[in-house]
């Protein structure tokens, strides 16, 4: 970065990298997009800047075909634009438009014929559960960052924290059209979220499993069937439980229901193992060193702790982790992305031990860190 000196004028600030300073003046930009040695790197570092000058109009193109249904229209068979024009209720060149952008993203493809066909990634898209209303729900995001620098100065209103007033404490004062609306999100994305932790950890030996702040039960309804010996008990919300009762009635005798807010009330005992499934993030570190010193106090010696959530890269900065998540927690207005090393200091410092942070397949889905008493 260049400071100014005495007489107004910018000079670089010392210690400033001297190949950064010579590839940030235009002229030698000019001239590496030419030069043989270095023309390819230009181009593809030229082109990635440009995508990420042009990702919101990325976001935009697949909500458009989300709010369209444009993929599931094609998951049968291939179309043309002004087949799709009339079944959309749009003018056949905005059709084009949308299929054009969707082909160069590569959710659909253009056949010789004139029709447009569902592509691989689209096809994957469908079959991710809950990335439907995710692209829908980031609808909020978006308004909340149409100002940047205003949010992140803390001078706006976030619609996203008005999404999930739980997060304030605000338990029974959440309406129930609200409740459902937010459980239903959660159920949705919680699935894929259930089927990575159950991938990267073994809950083989514990007996009973307490999870705090389940939501609908998604993570419990697949332990359950993973591992027939297991027995659970779930802790939330009031509203919540109304909700996880439903999914869970599959598995009777093997679920105890407990309503609470763990702000206020204490936790369940009689579980060997507790886990906490995308839940610190969303709150600030007292709140989450409080729910950790309860987690402690509620488990047996040697009983087992289980945490999974987005998680910052620290040092090595994710590009999901530290980017989307890290907005969306702070658009929540109470939580924030953490690193894995992060949680661990939080659990050591109220008494857990042999803690680890087990890679993960897919850690934009989810991170985990398990530790024991």
């Amino acid at each position: 970065m260049d400071v100014p000196d005495r007489s107004g004028r910018s000079k670089p600030r010392r210690g400033t990298n001297w190949l950064h300073r010579l590839i940030a003046k235009p002229a030698f930009q000019a001239w590496a997009a030419q030069n043989p040695f270095t023309r390819s790197i230009s181009r593809r570092e030229g082109a990635d800047l440009f995508n990420l000058v042009q990702g919101f109009t990325h976001t935009q193109t697949l909500l458009a075909l989300v709010e369209l249904r444009l993929l599931h229209r094609l998951y049968d068979a291939p179309a043309t634009p002004s087949d799709l024009a009339r079944l959309c209720d749009l003018k056949e060149p905005s059709m084009v438009v949308l299929l054009q952008a969707a082909a160069a993203l590569r959710l659909v493809k253009r056949q010789k014929d004139g029709h447009y066909a569902l592509a691989r990634k689209g096809a994957a898209l469908l079959g991710v559960p809950g990335l439907e209303e995710m692209i829908r729900h980031n609808r909020l995001l978006y308004r909340d960052l149409e100002d940047p620098v205003a949010f992140l100065r803390g001078e706006t209103t976030p619609e996203v924290a008005a999404f999930w007033p739980y997060v304030f404490g605000e338990g029974a004062a959440i309406n129930p059209k609200a409740s459902q609306e937010f459980s239903r999100l959660m159920a949705d994305s919680q699935a894929l979220v259930a089927q990575e932790i159950l991938s990267t950890i073994s809950l083989k030996g514990i007996k009973r499993l307490l999870d705090v702040a389940g939501g609908s039960g998604v993570f419990l309804s697949l332990a359950l069937r993973q591992y027939p010996g297991l027995i659970t008990d779930l802790f939330d919300l009031p509203l919540v439980i109304d909700t996880a009762r439903t999914r869970l009635d599959a598995h009777p005798g093997r679920v105890q229901f407990h309503s609470g807010d763990f702000r206020n009330d204490p936790l369940p005992t009689g579980a060997d193992a507790i886990s906490l499934i995308r839940v610190l993030f969303d709150h600030q570190d007292d709140t989450v060193r409080a729910l950790l010193r309860k987690v402690h106090e509620a488990l047996p010696p040697n009983g087992r702790l289980i945490i999974t959530e987005p998680m910052s890269g620290g040092p090595r900065p994710d590009p999901a982790t530290d980017v989307y998540f890290a907005f969306y927690t702070k658009a929540m207005g109470t939580g924030r992305t953490r690193s894995a090393d992060e949680i661990i200091t939080l659990c050591r410092a109220v008494g857990f031990r042999g803690l680890r942070n087990p890679a993960t397949h897919r850690s934009y889905v989810t991170s985990v860190v398990t530790g024991f008493k």
